[in-house]
C-alpha cells in the first residue's frame, strides 16, 4: 500500500461523514427504505398553479387535479371562461378586488378565477376589456388574453 494515499475504506468513511454533517446523507437505515413500497413513486397531491397576464398567448401544462388561478391586474378585464368546461372547469364565481389606493376610474385591482384541471384535454381560457384606463380606449392588440392550457391525465 502507497503511505501517501489513504486507504479506500478511509475514503468512504470520510465521504460518508462529510455528507452527514452538511445534511446531505444519513447513515441510518430504515426497514421502509429497502421494502418495495418505497421505491414506488408516492402519489402526487393535486398543484395549484397561477397565471397572469405574463402567460398571455402561451401554453401552460397542467395534470388532472391541478387548481389553476388566472389573476388579471385590471378591474376592466371580464372574468374569465373556458373554452372547454369538461377538461377545465370554473371552481365558484370569479372575483374583483380593487385596489384601496386607487383613483376612481383607475382600473387598479385584480379580477381573478380559479378552475380545476378535471380530464386530459386542452382548453383555452379567454378575458377581454374595452378600456385600458380612465376614458382609455385599449388597442386592438390589449383587448383580449388567451392561454391555453393542455391538461394530462
Amino acid at each position: 500500500m502507497n503511505p501517501r494515499r489513504p486507504a479506500p475504506q478511509a475514503l468512504a468513511a470520510a465521504l460518508l461523514t462529510l455528507l452527514a454533517l452538511t445534511g446531505c446523507a444519513s447513515t441510518a437505515t430504515s426497514p421502509a427504505a429497502t421494502s418495495p413500497a418505497a421505491t414506488s413513486p408516492a402519489a402526487p397531491s393535486p398543484a395549484a398553479v397561477t397565471v397572469d397576464e405574463h402567460a398571455d398567448h402561451t401554453t401552460v401544462r397542467v395534470a388532472v387535479g391541478t387548481t389553476l388561478t388566472l389573476a388579471l391586474h385590471s378591474t376592466y378585464w371580464s372574468a374569465a371562461t373556458s373554452s372547454a368546461p369538461e377538461v377545465l372547469a370554473p371552481t365558484g364565481a370569479p372575483s374583483t378586488a380593487p385596489s384601496p389606493s386607487c383613483r376612481p376610474g383607475g382600473g387598479c385591482g385584480t379580477v381573478t378565477a380559479a378552475f380545476t384541471a378535471r380530464a386530459a384535454g386542452t382548453a383555452r381560457l379567454t378575458a377581454t376589456r374595452t378600456s385600458c384606463g380612465e376614458a382609455l380606449n385599449c388597442p386592438p392588440e390589449q383587448r383580449g388574453y388567451e392561454v391555453t392550457v393542455e391538461v394530462t391525465g
